[in-house]
């Protein structure tokens, strides 16, 4: 007989099949809690933006570092989300994280104006 985390687990099994990789988003908050890494078959955790927004921050900055050896043990990528500042993407650079999103690097933008800037090579 199934429970209901072998159910789910059997539906990731079948989306991993098929070439899709699966993310934690909000990594540390609400519902992603750390019961989630091994409940789940997952590719890849996003750090929350609550934790990034406030660096320089010697707390939050030690959450990071925590969720990036988190990740790092785990063999999981890992994306840092709502960085702003060059001083953000500089400690989450330094300390492992190479992917990362935000208004750092791009506002949000229409789907026209993204393909304009593929054909321009970004």
């Amino acid at each position: 007989m199934f429970d209901e985390h072998d159910l789910e687990n059997s539906y990731v099994g079948k989306i991993s099949q098929l070439g899709v990789s699966l993310s934690i988003d909000d990594f540390g908050t609400g519902f992603s809690s750390l019961g989630c890494l091994k409940t789940y078959s997952i590719d890849r955790l996003k750090i929350d933006k609550s934790f990034v927004m406030s660096i320089p921050n010697k707390e939050d900055e030690a959450l990071c570092r925590a969720i990036l050896s988190i990740a790092d043990a785990l063999s999981l990528s890992l994306i840092a989300e709502g960085i702003e500042t060059k001083e953000q993407r500089d400690f989450l650079l330094e300390n492992g994280c190479l992917l990362a999103q935000g208004y750092y690097f791009c506002k949000p933008m229409s789907e026209n104006k993204f393909r304009e800037l593929l054909k321009r090579g970004l």
